[in-house]
């Protein structure tokens, strides 16, 4: 049976994340970083963290921005086949919402209409969106603000499949390292490895909106999550890039199966606040 669903309830919605994203950080977020802050054992580190956790406080408590990139609206919209969207089109709907969302939360503007002429646009749109067509009648809306001092330092790799998973794991890591301060660690590292030049970028940052406390469900997939997340947390970058033994506060991978001839892998990493609000209708 369709079910209706009018694209209001989407702008609504979407104007309510974008405002909660940027304001608030999510649960599994602030779990981690409580516990970054009690394995630290630089001082200077520790002392970065407690710094980090009283600002995500003073955020929430009087409603401004966590950071002052409220970043590029990123939306992953999940439709079941079985919805109609009445009042008008989904896209109009999600990027009014960000326009009301940035208009309405006081969030910094940050997109320009075009990258070369680079006026900006006023309003923060448009939103980047990503549709997947999936069963049953409900819509699942995830939003992720990207701000470009982690989305600036993220990578592809086109590797040989000779490389193989050593070459991935070196990709990961020369990532992170050219990263080093610039990300704002500690980082959240999201990674895509398969499919093709595209498919292995929209699978890393899809990998970035995952909890960061929920390893995948793959057994390989998970070992090299705890692999490289030991890894990067050796290289000694630490909170703010300024030393220490927590660089990143998770590394999370998708895979997608991939061409006989190559071995696509992304890196797209995000900072402290990795910012993901989702909502079902």
């Amino acid at each position: 049976m369709i079910r209706n669903v009018s694209t209001e309830i989407i702008t609504d919605i979407i104007r309510e994340m974008c405002i909660e994203a940027n304001h608030s950080l999510s649960g599994d977020m602030e779990h981690a970083l409580q516990e970054a802050a009690s394995q630290e054992t630089s001082s200077l580190g520790r002392k970065i963290l407690h710094q980090l956790q009283e600002n995500l406080q003073i955020a929430e408590k009087e409603q401004i921005p966590i950071c002052q990139d409220t970043g590029m609206a990123v939306v992953f919209a999940e439709v079941g086949q079985e919805v109609h969207f009445e009042g008008g089109l989904l896209e109009d709907a999600i990027h009014e919402g960000v326009r009301q969302g940035y208009e309405e939360g006081f969030l910094r503007k940050s997109v320009v209409g075009d990258p070369i002429l680079r006026k900006n646009t006023r309003d923060n749109t448009p939103a980047v969106i990503h549709y997947t067509i999936t069963a049953g009648d409900k819509v699942r809306l995830t939003l992720a603000p990207k701000g470009f001092g982690s989305e600036n330092m993220s990578r592809i790799f086109m590797l040989k499949p000779a490389d193989g998973i050593e070459g991935v794991k070196n990709a990961i890591l020369t990532a992170v390292k050219d990263a080093g301060p610039n990300a704002c660690p500690p980082m959240v590292v999201g990674v895509g490895i398969g499919g093709t030049f595209e498919k292995c970028a929209l699978l890393a940052k899809e990998a970035l909106t995952r909890p960061v406390n929920k390893h995948s469900s793959v057994l390989y997939v998970k070992e090299l999550e705890q692999e490289m997340l030991e890894k990067i947390n050796c290289l000694g970058i630490g909170p703010g890039g300024l030393g220490g033994t927590v660089t990143a506060l998770a590394v999370n991978i998708n895979t997608y199966p991939t061409h006989i001839a190559g071995l696509p892998v992304a890196i797209n990493i995000c900072c402290h606040v990795n910012r993901h609000v989702v909502r079902e209708i």
